[in-house]
């Protein structure tokens, strides 16, 4: 079953329009599948992501996204993430004065109140903090505040497992961090990943895809997927670079 359906989608920055980034993108994920976007700086890899979920800094010129057949090109934000997309970011906030688990409760509440019990909700984060390895004491702490970055892409796993979405974008979750913290946000992919949910993972390294089990792999450059592959594609990035793609 198509998750996600992204047919000729174009974007100009909202602060100037004359900025083109995303130029006639097309992309297609399915129910159980993996799929991977790679592309130099300033491709529109992280444009796309925010696009998706209709940030109002880019807006969309042409073209539309379905999510389960549904046309959300014009949804807001909030919506969309109430119909099953998630997305974490490069740099995550910080939330002072919200703990993780009142930011946690909150979320759920909104976007699954038929399974928002407090009681639920707290065994639900219990049990996860258990499958990523994450100490059950940072739920009490303020939301990523003084957090390192190992442990704000944990909380986001956390947020992923909780929430529970039919589509996760994960936007350069692995920047900067080192192998543990790779690993972990890794156990957090899989335990997520199920044959009725999808992942989009935006990324500049290989070292994030070494143990999962990648289905598609998409080269964007300059606002425009030029080549899809398997895993095979981004090893061959990774020792190359973009170069075969330069004019």
């Amino acid at each position: 079953m198509k998750l996600l359906e992204i047919n000729n989608l174009n974007t100009i920055a909202e602060d100037d329009h004359n900025k083109h980034i995303l130029k006639g993108l097309d992309l297609e994920i399915n129910e159980g599948e993996i799929h991977v976007i790679m592309g130099p700086n300033g491709s529109g890899k992280s444009t796309l992501a925010n696009t998706i979920f209709s940030s109002p800094r880019y807006i969309k010129t042409d073209g539309t996204i379905k999510f389960l057949g549904e046309d959300i090109t014009n949804e807001s934000t909030t919506e969309i993430a109430k119909k099953g997309i998630f997305m974490s970011f490069q740099t995550p906030i910080e939330i002072p004065g919200v703990t993780v688990a009142n930011m946690l409760s909150t979320v759920k509440k909104s976007i699954d109140p038929d399974n928002a019990s407090i009681s639920k909700i707290y065994r639900e984060v219990n049990e996860n903090c258990e499958k990523i390895n994450m100490d059950k004491s940072y739920i009490s702490r303020e939301f990523n505040v003084g957090f390192s970055g190992g442990e704000k892409k944990k909380d986001e796993m956390l947020q992923m497992l909780v929430f529970n979405p039919k589509l996760a974008i994960l936007d350069e979750t692995d920047s900067g961090l080192d192998v543990d913290a790779i690993k972990a946000v890794v156990k957090g992919i899989k335990t997520f990943k199920n044959d009725k949910n999808a992942i989009l993972i935006i990324t500049h390294s290989t070292k994030i895809l070494e143990d999962l089990n990648v289905d598609k792999v998409h080269v964007l450059l300059n606002g425009r997927i030029v080549e899809t592959g398997d895993i095979s594609l981004a090893n061959k990035i990774d020792k190359e670079g973009y170069k075969s793609y330069e004019n």
